[in-house]
């Protein structure tokens, strides 16, 4: 038996052993936000074991896998009917379960979808320090109701991408905190507040590893977790995203319907007139996933406004706002087309919102193109 190997196995940095030692550095703490990450993460990896097990059933060839080895699949899964429950449809009338996997973003909601939502939801109230959620799944906010209330404000999209999940796509959880002066008197207006107000902001990305990434507010950090121990280790401390990448991210397909700033920048991705080498194109077509590969390797990811969808399509309060806050704790910018996407003050929970986000100097050529634009109306 190896016990040097073991001790070292033990002395790891753990996610909760992360932010207690970050404790310190805010004198007024009193522990609840470590409580209220210690039920983030809870719902991260239960979302990550019903993810899995999805995966393993359309994808039988990652049995061995460290996905499998982690995960406990009842036998009931391994039949339609049990798949079914699972990645079927909310009130869906086809009862193929293999036909529900094939349906387009905008339809009816997947059952996983639904599971995620129920999993968050639960996990945050019954931490005891939430007091306002916002899911992407829920048309209206929760309000907590006042004996489990605590100071924190949670704004969510429990499953990003999930309609990707029947092609083995990475796809993820995002979230953002805010913090609100009087628990006892919540409203709206403590969700609706900038971006920059954001007290800590991050991602949890399900694939081939489960990694979550966070921002306290004091840079950023990736978590990767460990099958064998059921934590999240450090495994990317203090994430700095290049100041120009190599690489743009942009579903392409709506080209003919993007604005003058947009066609241009892209066009000067593809056919650079400096003598600089072209940036190659790299769209997954899941945030989590698209963002997660800028973030590390640099670059610029674009969901643009566009005829089709004139005020954007990602969401403000839990897609542009906590990305945005990663991004620029990482070292780069995020900007909306009209201004730093921080600073935004959104009026609805739902509202949409174009986004250009990444390296700084791949943004600022974006905000120099919108701003060139502007001059000549």
């Amino acid at each position: 038996m190896d016990h040097a190997a073991d001790a070292r196995r033990t002395d790891l940095m753990t996610i909760t052993r992360h932010v207690l030692n970050e404790q310190p550095k805010h004198p007024e703490s009193k522990g609840d936000f470590t409580i209220l990450l210690s039920h983030i993460v809870l719902g991260c990896k239960f979302v990550c074991s019903a993810v899995n097990k999805v995966l393993l059933f359309l994808f039988p060839s990652t049995i061995g896998s460290p996905i499998a080895i982690s995960t406990s699949i009842p036998p009931s899964l391994f039949s339609q009917a049990g798949l079914a429950k699972l990645i079927g449809l909310a009130g869906e009338t086809n009862r193929r379960p293999f036909a529900l996997l094939s349906l387009n973003q905008g339809e009816e909601q997947k059952k996983l979808d639904v599971l995620s939502n129920e999993v968050f939801v639960k996990a945050l109230i019954s931490s005891g320090r939430t007091c306002v959620l916002v899911s992407e799944e829920d048309e209206e906010a929760t309000f907590v109701d006042p004996s489990l209330r605590g100071k924190y404000c949670v704004v969510f999209d429990p499953l990003d991408g999930s309609s990707n999940i029947d092609c083995g796509v990475s796809i993820g959880t995002i979230f953002g905190i805010y913090m609100v002066k009087d628990k006892d008197n919540v409203s709206l207006d403590d969700v609706l507040q900038p971006g920059k107000h954001m007290v800590a902001a991050g991602y949890c990305m399900y694939g081939s590893s489960c990694t979550l990434v966070l921002s306290t507010g004091n840079g950023v950090n990736g978590f990767t977790l460990d099958p064998s121990l059921g934590e999240f280790i450090l495994t990317h401390p203090d994430i700095k995203i290049p100041k120009r990448g190599k690489l743009y991210s942009v579903n392409e397909g709506n080209a003919k319907n993007w604005d003058t700033p947009t066609a241009k920048f892209v066009e000067k991705c593809k056919f650079p007139k400096d003598g600089s080498s072209p940036k190659s194109l790299r769209y997954i077509g899941s945030m989590v996933a698209d963002v997660h590969r800028t973030l590390l390797y640099g670059g610029i990811f674009l969901y643009p406004a566009d005829k089709k969808s004139p005020n954007g399509k990602l969401r403000v309060l839990y897609e542009v706002f906590p990305m945005s806050f990663l991004m620029e704790q990482a070292g780069g910018q995020a900007f909306t087309g009209e201004q730093r996407a921080l600073d935004l003050v959104p009026t609805k929970i739902h509202q949409r919102s174009p986004v250009f986000l990444g390296s700084y100097d791949d943004v600022d050529e974006i905000i120099a193109l919108y701003a060139a634009e502007e001059k000549k109306a």
